[in-house]
């Protein structure tokens, strides 16, 4: 007597979290892409305000006024959502632990009209965390609308995290990677696809706005001959130990803004805002989170006392800009760090004579 073969039935439970990955990545795409055509768009009018003070000197009031404004607006928008202050990222954190409850669509605009209003004037912030932070909203609010609870509305929100970043830097696989090792620090097969498909579908609409050229693109850059391997070393641990350094300080600037101003917290903007507006006057190319100064740098390579200074301010302000609580990221501004402590180093060695100056002399 033959035995009847039962097959197995299809389970739709993994399709169906990859469709839904997908649609939250798409939605983020659009909402993190129109975030960062706000900032560039704003920046650009920044600086170009800032191009025509040495023939109108009286603008610089102006300036003021508007970034007094600036501060005013954002503080109040902050302290009726807390919850969009900084990056962003340990919230989202909260949410997927399951100790923080918040409204997404509260979360949504306000963080995207107050990180457009401060990372737009300039200031020393990375569009990064608020990206995340409005994927994730983006991810609760379909969550919701879908009566998802639960495990599946933290796969949204983990999947919409992972959208975030991917639209922010056009990186899908980075997006995923940097949520399952950081926000979710879980290796769930469920928060695996979905945040690849989010990342992907994000990555697709963002490609349709800003094309496939990538954020951070350098051309014409070799590989290091394995003889001058060692400085990868010594660059390392300079590297990590001013890291270590920058950490601790950045975690003390809320103390340190409290204890030297008697401003309310979500008003403490208003110190970077109104800081901002010297490196705009003398310095307008080194506004903004960094992508513009590590781009700058890979085609023309400044001074060795001008990469020091250039590194000693955006070292000093990003802290400033970060530890006030504005909504804004740090990763971008680390990394416009990490680029120019790369070309201080390579510059002090090459003039040394202990590395080579020119590709050509490499072999």
């Amino acid at each position: 007597m033959k035995r009847k073969i039962v097959k197995p039935a299809f389970d739709t439970t993994h399709l169906s979290f990859i469709l839904k990955g997908l649609s939250v990545g798409i939605l983020t795409g659009f909402v993190v892409s129109l975030f960062r055509i706000g900032i560039e768009r704003s920046l650009h009018l920044w600086t170009r305000l800032y191009q025509i003070f040495p023939t109108y000197p009286w603008i610089v009031l102006v300036v003021i006024l508007i970034n007094s404004f600036l501060a005013v607006i954002i503080g109040i928008i902050v302290r009726s959502q807390p919850y969009i202050m900084g990056s962003g990222i340990p919230q989202v954190e909260g949410q997927l632990a399951g100790e923080l409850q918040m409204d997404w669509w509260s979360i949504l605009w306000r963080k995207f009209v107050t990180g457009v209003l401060g990372i737009g004037a300039g200031l020393f912030l990375g569009r990064e965390g608020p990206s995340i932070q409005l994927g994730a909203a983006v991810g609760q609010g379909l969550a919701q609308g879908l009566k998802n609870t639960g495990t599946s509305q933290r796969v949204l929100i983990a999947s919409g995290s992972a959208a975030g970043l991917s639209a922010a830097f056009n990186a899908p696989i980075a997006g995923t990677l940097f949520v399952l090792e950081e926000i979710y620090h879980n290796f769930s097969p469920f928060v695996w696809m979905a945040s690849l498909a989010g990342a992907i579908g994000a990555d697709f609409v963002s490609s349709n706005f800003f094309g496939l050229r990538p954020v951070l693109q350098m051309n014409d850059i070799r590989s290091l001959p394995l003889y001058l391997y060692w400085h990868l070393i010594v660059l390392g641990i300079i590297l990590g130990i001013l890291g270590y350094m920058y950490q601790r300080t950045l975690l003390a600037m809320p103390r340190w803004y409290t204890g030297f101003n008697r401003l309310p917290r979500p008003f403490h903007g208003l110190v970077p805002l109104l800081l901002v507006i010297p490196i705009g006057i003398l310095r307008q190319q080194t506004l903004g989170g960094g992508n513009t100064v590590i781009l700058g740098m890979a085609h023309v390579t400044p001074g060795l006392m001008i990469l020091s200074g250039l590194f000693v301010l955006r070292y000093i302000f990003s802290m400033i800009s970060y530890g006030s609580g504005l909504p804004g990221g740090i990763f971008l501004p680390i990394l416009s760090l990490g680029a120019i402590l790369g070309a201080v180093y390579g510059t002090f060695m090459s003039e040394l004579g202990w590395l080579p100056s020119r590709h050509g002399e490499w072999q």
